[in-house]
């Protein structure tokens, strides 16, 4: 179940900043340290929030599914993101990655912020035009494409889209002559959580030709684009990726193609944003004129600190303490795990981290009492592999039926849960904002 927006918590209750018109409009207006402070206020809001859903859930008298996880999304969280890459990257027009997560209320928020999207498949294109933006600000930023989407793509208009290899070319020609395409070229991802490189690009040794095949074929290269990996560590991959794609530049207009558009792909994250963001644009401030459009395909970087999630605690097992045989510990089962919204663990190589929400015992410490006891975590279903941490050590004596939360679980969360088990991959998403701007956008 998603709420609708009118049950979301108001601007007005918000510790934050206040703006009458379009954010857009209004970057300047922040600084850095504006959104800080703005950011730690809205953490206690999702938190009063968390915490309000939960004590709403008696598991001793609940029906089936009513104790199951939650998420809080805070869509001023996602309006700050939009700020600090208007302060950083004015330059850079951003395509959202719909595959990062296509809430519906995200896409809704993009869209009023007039960012376009990045779309991987039929149906991420249909939920972006949804969004009612108009078929340009779409791209199709998939190199191997299926035939029926590619008509698809045609059909509505989504002309933007990237290739890497001959046989699409021809593919293309005979689907879609009209498309505005972009060569996807290889770059060094060594670095990065996720590597694209083994799946995905060009390499240079090739990218000559496949824009001589293009040519041949009748068909309109416009731009480059790159990808440098999700959740990238090297800034000096963008500054590498910028310069190979100079070169790309320079032989497509040796060969008659007029290139206007570069694609910087994703890779940005919220801790390393402005250190990549100062080296990549001052590789384009090098290598590519004010007449050259950029974009980007950001995904995580807007969303990932957006969601937090609340997970019931629904068994629990006394073990000794691997570590400290000494003590005991405890196994903690969630109604939540990797085959869930914890897919990030398997998928995107992230280690949420535990936080406590509700605790029965917290009233009845004694001196007795550790501070800090030694948990394992682990999901609902019956596989081994179904661990959300092997040990962590928490401030409470945690019992069947409390709560704990994990922050920063908006990217490649619920989008990639299933239902295996015959556990729920619909949970319920309550939205709120704590920026006025994005209330406005959105009509909270």
């Amino acid at each position: 179940m998603v709420m609708a927006p009118t049950a979301c918590v108001p601007a007005e209750v918000c510790m934050t900043k206040s703006y009458q018109d379009k954010p857009s409009h209004h970057f300047n207006c922040h600084g850095e340290d504006d959104l800080s402070q703005s950011r730690l206020a809205a953490k206690d809001l999702v938190l009063n929030v968390l915490k309000r859903r939960a004590r709403e859930v008696n598991t001793d008298l609940c029906g089936p599914g009513e104790e199951d996880a939650f998420y809080v999304a805070d869509m001023g969280e996602v309006y700050r993101q939009h700020l600090r890459w208007k302060m950083n990257l004015s330059r850079v027009r951003p395509f959202y990655a719909v595959k990062c997560n296509p809430d519906p209320e995200v896409l809704r928020l993009m869209a009023k912020l007039g960012n376009s999207f990045d779309c991987a498949s039929k149906a991420e294109i249909d939920l972006a035009l949804e969004t009612g933006v108009d078929p340009s600000r779409i791209i199709y930023a998939q190199p191997c494409k299926t035939k029926s989407y590619l008509r698809h793509a045609a059909q509505v208009g989504v002309k933007q889209m990237t290739f890497d290899n001959a046989d699409e070319l021809y593919k293309i020609k005979a689907c879609f002559p009209d498309a505005e395409l972009y060569l996807r070229i290889l770059t060094d991802d060594s670095t990065s959580l996720c590597r694209l490189s083994m799946k995905f690009g060009a390499s240079l040794d090739v990218a000559q030709q496949l824009l001589e095949l293009a040519r041949q074929l009748e068909l309109q290269v416009v731009g480059v684009s790159f990808h440098v990996g999700s959740g990238a560590e090297d800034p000096k991959a963008f500054l590498k990726a910028v310069q190979d794609a100079r070169l790309v530049f320079d032989q497509a207009a040796e060969i008659g193609h007029e290139l206007h558009t570069l694609d910087v792909g994703g890779g940005f994250t919220q801790e390393t944003f402005e250190k990549f963001a100062g080296v990549l644009s001052e590789a384009l401030d090098t290598y590519f004129p004010p007449h050259i459009r950029i974009i980007a395909e950001p995904g995580r970087y807007y969303v990932c600190s957006a969601f937090s999630l609340a997970a019931n605690i629904i068994a629990r097992r006394d073990v000794r303490d691997p570590e400290d045989p000494a003590h005991n510990a405890y196994m903690l089962y969630l109604n939540d795990g990797v085959y869930g919204n914890f897919s990030n663990i398997i998928f995107d190589h992230q280690h949420p981290e535990a936080r406590i929400l509700t605790c029965t015992n917290a009233t009845n410490r004694t001196a007795a009492t550790p501070e800090h006891i030694a948990y394992s975590i682990w999901g609902p279903t019956c596989d081994g592999i179904d661990i959300i941490a092997q040990r962590i050590m928490l401030p409470g004596l945690l019992e069947v039926g409390d709560w704990l939360y994990f922050e920063d679980m908006g990217a490649y969360t619920k989008c990639s849960a299933t239902r295996f088990n015959g556990f729920s991959d619909n949970h319920e998403v309550i939205y709120i904002s704590s920026e006025a701007g994005a209330s406005a956008l959105l009509e909270y």
